[in-house]
């Protein structure tokens, strides 16, 4: 598997595209106004305590206060409280916590009352970023996270990401933490940190324990509510979670941020401190790369696949819903259930890289295509999961339902990625589909007529002068392209009359 990182930079933002094997997989964006980021701690101010709620609403600097449940505030934050008046009120100067007294773990089913009080300082993380009318919702149980493990303060436990299946493998890191977990800290060992050594741990945890001694300092004398540890920037923190060898090149049309880039691979992944890349074409990057197109054909409420299938993905107040559709697929299968399992198989690949392109969270219905084999309904199932292994989100996916109905959830931590592909439309008043699409519905109607079970000859494609002179435009035409795919010959007819996105085939039967 190749696995590029494409960064396109200008002066608001910067979008992130992670293409595995050319296919657009994920994409990001770092705005420059963001106040809010998944894995930020900030010195809040407690507001409001509701008894009924069992939770608390907490100043973080947003129009709405972030959610504070009790649950979430960590087992040892009597622990952290005391740990927060000391430091501010620069009684303590070590914050190494090796001889910082700890306090007793709150009761599990206890009250928030006995815990905080309204106008109280806390440190709380950003566990979910501000999603449409909602604050940020945020725990008090902090953690640093690091490429190869992840620093829990006030902890003293010792755990092994379930990713990495060798049970030998986890006994054997299990000691190494506990080597050098140091006092008043706990460790979690994430799946990157497999077959590493010792050194390459400690260095990592050393880097860690610079960023909380940093924090730490940035407590005394500050005003709340107040940024005190910021996440890493999205490339940074997409390298930590995902660098591995299959990354052949990272590409950025930006000289500081390529050095930059290069210089946070010095750190983590020497080795492949020579793919990073600095775009000098006069094509702009995203074109240069096929991502601006697979935007466009990734993000409508229908997504084209190959052999003439198609998703439709619609979005509700509770759900998600995504129907499974055939198209027009011949069907050369032996039977209509081995045709339902190959689309399926087809579909389920589409909607794992489609949950991830579009971080869609929360509860996900898909309605595949019917099958009677419960055999098959278990290879779907295995499929799609292995499909959706590389999806760093928390998920669980239920087994097909007699009805072929699957269900999942999927962690929602950010607002869904939404980008419009309508256009205006350059004749009337309303919206069209974006050109760039028609040539792929096009193509997938043609694919749908040649590996038909019916003899079409003579194929004429009929549409406006424009997209004609478009398809064969070149000596190394779409049309020329077709013809060495399929081995026939496709005629196109401009035609006068036909409003801009029209289009119809004509042809001969056998």
């Amino acid at each position: 598997m190749k696995t590029e990182l494409i960064i396109r930079s200008n002066s608001s933002d910067i979008d992130f595209a992670l293409l595995r094997d050319g296919r657009l997989v994920e994409l990001n964006k770092e705005a420059g106004d963001n106040k809010f980021s998944v894995g930020d701690i900030f010195l809040a101010k407690i507001g409001k305590v509701m008894t009924g709620l069992n939770a608390a609403f907490v100043n973080v600097g947003y129009p709405k206060d972030g959610f504070l449940h009790y649950h979430d505030l960590g087992p040892q934050v009597q622990s952290l409280n005391k740990f927060i008046k000391r430091v501010s009120s620069g009684k303590l100067k070590d914050f190494t916590l090796k001889n910082f007294p700890f306090e007793e773990d709150i009761n599990k089913d206890g009250s928030i009352n006995d815990v905080l009080k309204s106008g109280q300082n806390l440190l709380v993380q950003i566990v979910k970023e501000p999603i449409s009318t909602k604050g940020p919702r945020i725990s008090s149980e902090l953690s640093i996270a690091g490429r190869f493990l992840v620093l829990v303060p006030f902890s003293n436990r010792v755990s092994v990401s379930q990713k990495i299946a060798d049970n030998k493998e986890k006994d054997r890191l299990k000691k190494l933490a506990k080597s050098i977990r140091p006092k008043g800290f706990g460790l979690i060992l994430r799946t990157v940190a497999e077959g590493k050594k010792v050194a390459e741990l400690d260095k990592d945890l050393q880097n860690s324990l610079d960023r909380w001694k940093a924090m730490c300092k940035r407590i005394p004398n500050n005003n709340t509510p107040t940024k005190v540890l910021s996440e890493l920037n999205r490339a940074s923190s997409l390298l930590r979670d995902v660098m591995n060898d299959s990354f052949t090149s990272i590409v950025s049309n930006d000289e500081s941020l390529n050095l930059e880039i290069k210089e946070y691979l010095q750190e983590i992944y020497p080795e492949k401190e020579n793919i990073v890349k600095l775009h000098r074409s006069q094509v702009p990057i995203f074109e240069k790369y096929g991502i601006e197109r697979q935007i466009k054909t990734s993000f409508g409420k229908t997504v084209s696949m190959s052999k003439g299938a198609y998703l439709v993905i619609e979005h509700t107040e509770a759900l998600h819903v995504i129907d499974v559709n055939s198209g027009n697929r011949s069907n050369k299968a032996k039977s209509q259930e081995e045709t339902a399992l190959e689309v399926n198989l087809i579909a389920a690949t589409e909607i794992a890289r489609q949950l991830q392109l579009r971080d869609m969270g929360g509860i996900i219905v898909v309605d595949f295509i019917d099958m009677k084999s419960a055999e098959n309904r278990q290879k779907l199932y295995q499929h799609l999961k292995e499909a959706m292994s590389l999806d760093r989100t928390k998920h669980k996916i239920l087994p097909p339902s007699k009805f072929g109905l699957v269900q999942i959830t999927r962690q929602r931590v950010r607002p869904e990625l939404e980008i419009k592909t309508r256009e205006p439309n350059p004749n009337e008043n309303g919206e069209v589909e974006a050109p760039i699409v028609l040539i792929d519905k096009i193509e997938t109607e043609l694919e749908g007529l040649l590996n038909s079970n019916k003899n079409y000859t003579n194929i004429t494609l009929n549409a406006h002068p424009f997209v004609a002179a478009y398809l064969t435009r070149g000596v190394n035409s779409i049309r020329f392209k077709w013809f060495k795919k399929h081995k026939k010959w496709i005629k196109i007819m401009p035609r006068d009359a036909y409003q801009y996105l029209q289009y119809n085939f004509t042809f001969n039967k056998k």
